[in-house]
């Protein structure tokens, strides 16, 4: 047949929309978006969005569980907070201590675990509180030892209460005041504050009633030496002079045991016993620094739920109220439990069981091993700067005195004088001395210190199911 002649071939009829395809056909959507089929990501894909998928899930996962263990605590409590009140009554009221964390330069870290895994509970149950934290290891041990030297004075009439203060509708005598303290309690987060705080109690109790001065008595001490006397510079020191070297094999309280003798130390002993103290709470407490811990901060970043069920629980222990004596074995000896000059016993060289004082000790080990290095570099420091002190002091001398015209980089920059050589010297030995006395103090190798006297005044908060 011709070609011509042929008829043409008929083209197939187009497929039928159905009406979902006929509506978006006219909105100017391309009608290639509506033939095309989906189809399954590739491997590359499927692992990417499993991936996210997971820890996004586990993430929200582990927030939801923090809001239902906090909310389950809160709902325990909340009904002490809508219990009348007398209005000139003021609610219970506990003081929170948080040291701070061996090798972090943020010192606040354990009071910003208490106000987020402890307070909301505190706060729904009508608990107030008080926080009390040092900037450097050692100040809450002085703290503590000073309210108690305080609270001494106060019982032995040697201080009374101000008049200014016994106007205001609110005051209450000291004995009133502490007994509102033992119906409150203490929060101890972490071993480092527990430390402290022991160490503190002990002074405070054991020592004079005088206010001791540490920089008068380190003052007293600088008049003793040789390091800014005028000598001759081509003799050798004088025969006897003390060297003021080494300082940090004194031990965590010598210093603030050195006191000037007085009538008031001398008449007010040491008590045989203590009264009774406020219920102790313990709230564990960890914090993680350095790069070798970045893996488990990530994971405790997804596991919060532990934390928020830890501090809750500690919470609710204190909202209870329900306490118990002290657990510490009767072995137990100030020989071992007291902190000696050379840091103490090491807790891990031994097996017996200390009760209460082994609170938080597996956290120790979290501790920077650089930090065993403090009074080394302390002691370094210090040797740096009294090598180049008589030729910064005669520098002073001389341009104080015209004895030399400065120079042009002296003119730029003047040297310090000896007035305040003697206070950089004042400053640097305050710092070198509280940082390796604090270190001592909280090192994984110095033991809680204990008294006897404190094992019929201390009690400490348990949970309500031992009841």
């Amino acid at each position: 047949m011709d070609a011509k002649n042929a008829e043409p071939s008929l083209k197939p009829p187009p497929p039928r929309m159905s009406g979902m395809k006929t509506v978006l056909r006219y909105t100017g959507i391309p009608p290639s978006w509506l033939d095309k089929r989906p189809k399954l990501p590739s491997r590359n894909w499927l692992i990417f969005l499993s991936l996210t998928s997971t820890v996004i899930g586990y993430g929200v996962y582990d927030r939801r569980e923090c809001r239902r263990i906090r909310q389950e605590y809160i709902e325990k409590v909340q009904h002490l907070a809508e219990e009348p009140l007398h209005p000139l009554d003021l609610p219970r009221q506990v003081v929170v201590y948080g040291s701070k964390w061996p090798g972090d330069e943020e010192y606040q870290q354990a009071v910003k675990y208490f106000r987020k895994y402890v307070k909301p509970v505190l706060v729904a149950a009508a608990v107030d509180f008080d926080m009390v934290s040092g900037r450097r290891l050692g100040d809450l041990s002085k703290r503590v030892a000073e309210d108690v030297r305080v609270r001494r004075r106060l019982e032995a009439g040697i201080d009374e209460d101000p008049e200014i203060k016994k106007t205001v509708p609110t005051y209450k005598p000291p004995s009133e005041r502490y007994r509102r303290e033992l119906e409150g309690g203490i929060v101890l987060v972490g071993r480092q504050t527990f430390k402290e705080f022991m160490a503190g109690l002990k002074n405070g109790w054991s020592n004079g009633l005088e206010k001791v001065d540490q920089e008068e008595e380190l003052s007293r001490t600088f008049d003793e030496d040789y390091h800014f006397d005028e000598v001759d510079e081509d003799a050798p020191p004088p025969s006897g002079a003390p060297s003021y070297s080494p300082i940090f094999s004194l031990s965590s309280q010598s210093l603030s045991q050195r006191q000037a003798p007085s009538s008031v130390s001398e008449s007010t002993p040491a008590p045989q016993s203590i009264p009774q103290q406020p219920p102790i709470l313990f709230v564990p407490f960890s914090n993680r620094i350095g790069f070798t811990q970045i893996p488990l901060m990530i994971w405790d970043w997804f596991n919060q739920r532990h934390w928020v069920q830890s501090g809750s629980e500690s919470a609710y222990r204190l909202v209870m109220n329900q306490t118990r004596q002290i657990n510490v074995p009767s072995a137990v000896s100030s020989e071992f439990a007291e902190p000696s000059d050379e840091g103490g016993i090491s807790r891990s060289a031994t097996t017996q069981d200390l009760g209460d004082l082994d609170f938080d000790l597996d956290k120790e080990r979290l501790y920077k091993s650089s930090l065993s290095k403090i009074p080394e570099e302390a002691e370094k420091s210090r040797k740096e700067f009294y090598d180049k002190l008589p030729e910064r002091l005669a520098t002073a001398r001389a341009l104080f005195r015209g004895t030399r015209e400065p120079t042009k980089d002296e003119l730029q920059n003047p040297p310090p004088t000896e007035v305040e050589l003697r206070a950089e010297r004042m400053k640097k030995e305050l710092k070198w001395r509280n940082d390796v006395n604090g270190w001592n103090l909280v090192k994984p190798s110095t033991p809680i210190v204990w008294d006897e006297r404190f094992r019929d005044a201390l009690r400490v908060f348990t949970d309500p199911s031992e009841f």
